[in-house]
């Protein structure tokens, strides 16, 4: 079960998800730059897909109908909540 408000980094295989949020502040400006060029804004639908096998390695996400790859740090710093 995803608690509110929770960090994508913490959403669990296969479950569909809202963005609440980015903590912009937390990524590099060409992070943030990247992650807005995907469409990764508030009420957009997310999936995490799969996590490195080693913890540390990137998670592989659907956000709408395109798949991205991204690193931890940056997984963290988005916050989503359940999807309806």
């Amino acid at each position: 079960m995803l608690s509110p408000a929770a960090s994508l980094s913490h959403l669990p295989h296969h479950q569909h998800a809202r963005i609440a949020g980015v903590d912009w502040d937390a990524l590099q400006p060409s992070e943030a730059r990247r992650l807005r060029e995907f469409g990764v804004d508030e009420g957009v639908e997310i999936e995490l897909l799969h996590r490195a096998w080693l913890g540390g390695g990137p998670v592989a996400c659907r956000i709408g109908r395109m798949m991205v790859a991204l690193r931890p740090h940056v997984a963290a710093a988005i916050r989503v909540t359940p999807a309806d």
